[in-house]
């Protein structure tokens, strides 16, 4: 019923594994549904007036390994810096930031980002995060794949400006 069949497979951690399945399934499976049906599901060429039963090619992916696939080319192990980094791209990291108030026990920080973190959230996905020092919060976020940090400090109270922190390069910008 197959005329030919290619598998694309990946290398995994544990081995190589199909990925993704094309069958060249010719003209097989309209002429059963015809069969059992007794439907004529022939095409007419419009330019010739020839009647004909179209091939069929079957594309097959799982879901499942093409978000297994997406995790373990995304998950990092940054030696240098000491830390696990999940490199998802910016359009599929499950927050497009995240907003920590420098300190939580100073209510005008936690107010500011409150503010900011309600703004930002009408139109992304945001995290909020006031657990634990600013290091730890930057890696359980680089963790999950969160590609920028926003931190409102005591000068944002000043000046309105916040430090952006980028996931995969560390820098920060004011």
């Amino acid at each position: 019923y197959s005329k030919r069949t290619l598998d694309l497979e990946y290398h995994y951690p544990f081995g190589y594994k199909e990925l993704w399945g094309l069958a060249y399934r010719t003209d097989y499976d309209l002429k059963q549904h015809m069969e059992y049906s007794g439907k004529d599901l022939q095409v007419v060429d419009s330019a010739t007036g020839r009647k004909f039963i179209p091939h069929v090619i079957e594309p097959a992916v799982g879901l499942n390994r093409l978000f297994l696939m997406l995790l373990i080319e995304a998950y990092t192990e940054d030696q240098a810096n000491q830390r696990v980094v999940l490199r998802l791209p910016k359009s599929l990291a499950p927050y497009r930031a995240a907003v920590f108030p420098l300190l939580k026990n100073k209510p005008e920080l936690v107010a500011r980002a409150e503010a900011i973190f309600r703004e930002l959230s009408r139109d992304f996905s945001i995290a909020w995060d006031d657990r634990g020092n600013i290091g730890k919060r930057y890696l359980s976020q680089d963790e999950i794949g969160t590609p920028s940090c926003i931190t409102i400090d005591f000068q944002t109270l000043e000046d309105d400006t916040v430090t952006v922190r980028d996931r995969d390069t560390m820098a920060q910008i004011r």
